[in-house]
């Protein structure tokens, strides 16, 4: 499996799911449906991520565009993901302090969703904080990340606190309000997370027979989702993402570990986050099984 994981899925039990993981079992085994969690390989959504650029800063957005294009056509872009979803070795990202007097660029992110963001001690990993470094090189100008909750990231630079939201952001008309949004680089989907041994899903095929399944939940079903994403919109419904939502009970969370976390614990049923997050949170759930 990915590489990183190896080193993350311990950290990562460390700070956040000791106390969950530990309750799950005594033994290791193959049989998925002893494991802690599964991902129902079914993409839920369609969606692309892009990058939200200050909307005074036009000329960014097109060095933006320009530095997009050229990474994806010399490999750079490539290489990149090679180190999240295959045997690459992902470098460590430093954020500069934040100082007016200096040529910065400012990121917004929500390090804490991996493989895009995320932080090991003070030093920052992902996709996009790889991208953001070679970004604020190509322009000349020291690295500064914002570090927020994935609800403050599209405002924060709507309100000219920061250049460029770079955090798994898929493109959404309502946050043109705050951002310009940069082409795609990366296509996404959601995904739905249940326990080990829940088989509900298990004879489902495609996208229409996950939802028939979960349009017959009503309230007193809880899926879990991370507060201001797709799957937030996806279950909950959206008018302008052309999503029905469901009758069950949402429930917000600041990142996708906490949600998958309280899965285990029975605080939900369920947990629908991006598909790349959700393979890496189950990974490194299960590698301690």
């Amino acid at each position: 499996m990915k590489k990183f994981l190896k080193a993350f899925s311990l950290i990562m039990v460390i700070a956040m799911l000791a106390t969950t993981l530990f309750a799950c079992g005594d033994t290791k085994t193959d049989d998925p449906a002893a494991k802690a969690v599964k991902v129902i390989d079914i993409e839920l959504t369609q969606e692309e991520y892009a990058f939200g650029v200050d909307k005074t800063q036009p000329e960014l957005l097109a060095q933006v565009n320009t530095f997009i294009a050229k990474i994806k056509g010399d490999g750079t872009f490539d290489e990149i993901c090679n180190k999240y979803f295959g045997d690459g070795t992902p470098t460590a990202v430093k954020s500069a302090a934040l100082d007016p007097s200096k040529d910065q660029l400012v990121v917004a992110t929500n390090a804490a969703f991996e493989p895009f963001e995320y932080t090991v001690g003070e030093d920052y990993y992902g996709i996009d904080m790889e991208i953001a470094a070679l970004l604020a090189a190509e322009l000349g100008k020291e690295l500064v990340i914002s570090n927020m909750d994935f609800d403050s990231v599209c405002l924060s630079v709507g309100q000219q606190k920061c250049d460029i939201a770079m955090a798994g952001l898929t493109i959404k008309p309502d946050r043109e309000e705050y951002v310009n949004f940069s082409d795609s680089y990366y296509e996404a989907s959601q995904k739905l997370i249940v326990k080990g041994d829940d088989t509900a899903f298990d004879a489902c095929t495609d996208a229409a027979a996950v939802e028939a399944i979960l349009n017959t939940y009503d309230a007193s079903t809880k899926i879990g989702v991370q507060n201001g994403t797709t799957g937030q919109f996806y279950v909950e419904g959206d008018e302008s993402w052309g999503f029905a939502g469901y009758e069950v009970t949402c429930v917000g969370y600041k990142n996708g570990s906490l949600a998958v976390q309280d899965l285990i614990n029975g605080g939900v049923n369920y947990v629908i986050i991006d598909s790349a997050p959700a393979a890496c949170i189950t990974e490194a759930i299960n590698a301690v099984q």
